[in-house]
């Protein structure tokens, strides 16, 4: 069964293990296991590790969303989308600038798996600008491109989307309660942007309809991520722990 809505805040958060290394890795996971929803498993985790990071979290009694953001001809991505439901990954990321086809392939892989993903389309990147999308040829502001590339998405069958909090209201105006909506770009109260443009505190997120609020640093690099984790159920419950 394709990965479903949470029931609880702590369901709800995933930790993104901006870590590169087996004895980071099993720190915040045994820490956290059972704490929070999901561990994200990014890039540089994954180059550094392989599928020994994913084995590990499963291990320690946690699920992963892999975050990968598969961007390729249909064939190669649904081939790796086969790949990636046979480690038994809960949630994975594909571009929706992929095109319809290639999002075709990655629902149609995970779909025909004994153990089927959530796929997720990554609309644009936290990190870009308006600015960004003109350099790139996007004449449209990001409001409008990830609009555009949510109802593609949507159409093509996809399980999710991976948006900044910002957007998460047009969207869902856009293309309705169904999809999943992931966001990145999530600060607590009192934490800084990092490297992101398009952020919301936990609460403006989940307001605007968000499902799963991605969280990396303000958790993971905090002296005592147990407690940073705590303090953003109490922001988003008010100490009510269901929904």
């Amino acid at each position: 069964m394709i990965f479903q809505r949470a029931k609880n805040a702590r369901d709800r958060i995933i930790v993104a293990l901006d870590v590169a290394d087996e004895a980071g890795l099993l720190a915040l996971v045994r820490g956290l296991s059972g704490q929070v929803g999901l561990f994200k498993i990014g890039k540089e985790l994954f180059t550094a590790m392989g599928t020994r990071a994913v084995e590990l979290v499963h291990q320690c009694g946690g699920r992963v969303f892999l975050d990968l953001k598969y961007h390729d001809i249909p064939n190669t991505v649904g081939g790796a989308v086969r790949a990636a439901a046979r480690l038994g990954v809960s949630m994975l990321t594909v571009h929706a600038s992929g095109g319809l086809e290639m999002l075709k392939a990655a629902v149609g892989a995970s779909e025909e798996s004994d153990n089927p993903p959530a796929i997720l389309a990554v609309t644009v990147l936290t990190s870009l600008t308006d600015g960004d999308l003109g350099m790139l040829g996007v004449a449209d502001p990001v409001p409008v491109q990830v609009e555009r590339l949510a109802r593609l998405s949507v159409s093509a069958g996809v399980h999710g989307l991976v948006l900044s909090p910002q957007e998460v209201r047009g969207v869902r105006a856009a293309v309705g309660a169904s999809p999943l909506i992931v966001t990145p770009g999530v600060r607590p109260v009192g934490t800084s942007m990092d490297d992101q443009a398009r952020v919301a505190t936990p609460g403006q997120a989940v307001a605007n309809g968000a499902d799963f609020l991605v969280i990396g640093r303000p958790i993971t690099r905090a002296a005592d991520p147990r407690e940073a984790v705590a303090k953003i159920v109490g922001q988003l419950t008010g100490g009510q722990e269901e929904w």
